[in-house]
């Protein structure tokens, strides 16, 4: 048994995430039988597909290389 939350989430019990194969970030979809039942499934990626992520993109693209203590340094120059 779950609880929806507020925002409308629920929690997969481990048996069920365990039997699909469902890992975090697994795309599930959700479908009504003819009795009603809500059917969980594994979504393929044939399904869905994952937006770029944006960050991603960009990531490693830098070509200034800041150690830690020079960055905070000069973020905090005008304190």
């Amino acid at each position: 048994m779950s609880t929806i939350t507020i925002k409308g989430q629920v929690t997969v019990p481990k048996p069920i995430r365990d039997a699909l194969g469902l890992t975090p970030g697994s795309r599930v979809d959700f479908d009504l039988d003819d009795q009603g039942q809500v059917v969980l499934r594994r979504a393929g990626p044939q399904q869905r597909k994952r937006r770029p992520d944006r960050f991603e993109a960009a990531r490693g693209k830098a070509d200034i290389h800041w150690r830690t203590d020079e960055l905070m340094a000069l973020l905090r120059a005008d304190e």
